[in-house]
């Protein structure tokens, strides 16, 4: 879509991912799109590159699944990491694996970390920091924050920036991460830290998250809703009417 390749995935075949990553000694570097991501994606051709060589890329938005029809391919399920942490926890409660929650604003991954701990007795978050640091590649500030990730050697790492920055650092930091995994997760820990208001089930349940997300912070999501959509869905018309589907290429710089 839009050049990028989506995994059509559900929730579970992404566990199993992680899980076989981590059980196998193995490395698996895991990103999203949404639709404001693959605007950017086509855009951006370091952000292009970076998602099409990551492990697994999933579909977080309705308008991307919409998209996938649109062009002919059913993408299977729409998810964001909001909504299956509870099932990502789990399965590292369960298997003893180790996370690092990396991102949000001050306060935020340390108390969603602890929130998930009440909940989970013998969770283990070896490691929180938050995200407002220099992330230049070399910048003393990142290699500290690198450093306290490798010395604590998480089997998950959560990196959330916001995108594209967070997809920015990966790319720059991925190869020195001693981590098995590493997922981009956006405004996460804000969200199970209980920061950040999500609107009510009758709303997520039925793709109209971005409804509640406009009307509950709309100085956050008004250019991500308003202008986004509809360049997202000129683009799309363009891919489907370019004769060439399957490799269609944005005009990337």
């Amino acid at each position: 879509m839009l050049g990028v390749h989506i995994d059509p995935v559900r929730v579970e075949d992404v566990l199993e991912k992680i899980d076989t990553a981590i059980s196998g000694h193995g490395r698996a570097l895991i990103a999203h799109v949404h639709i404001t991501g693959l605007n950017q994606a086509y855009e951006l051709d370091w952000l292009y590159k970076f998602l099409n060589q990551a492990d697994l890329v999933t579909c977080d938005g309705m308008g991307v699944k919409l998209g996938g029809r649109m062009l002919g391919s059913d993408i299977p399920q729409r998810f964001t990491l909001s909504d299956w942490i509870w099932q990502l926890i789990e399965l590292a409660q369960a298997r003893h694996y180790t996370l690092f929650f990396l991102g949000n604003p001050p306060g935020s991954a340390e108390k969603a970390a602890a929130r998930l701990q009440v909940t989970y007795p013998g969770l283990q978050v070896v490691g929180t920091a938050h995200g407002f640091f220099n992330k230049s590649p070399g910048n003393p500030e990142s290699e500290a924050v690198l450093e306290q990730i490798n010395q604590a050697r998480p089997n998950i790492l959560l990196v959330g920036f916001g995108m594209p920055v967070q997809e920015q650092w990966l790319k720059d930091n991925w190869g020195g991460i001693q981590a098995n995994v590493a997922m981009t997760c956006g405004a996460l820990f804000e969200y199970v830290a209980g920061d950040l208001k999500r609107g009510p089930a009758w709303m997520t349940d039925h793709y109209l998250e971005w409804l509640a997300r406009l009307l509950i912070s709309p100085r956050r999501y008004t250019r991500r809703y308003v202008r986004d959509n509809p360049l997202f869905l000129y683009r799309i018309i363009k891919q489907r009417f370019s004769g060439d589907i399957a490799n269609f290429k944005p005009n990337s710089k």
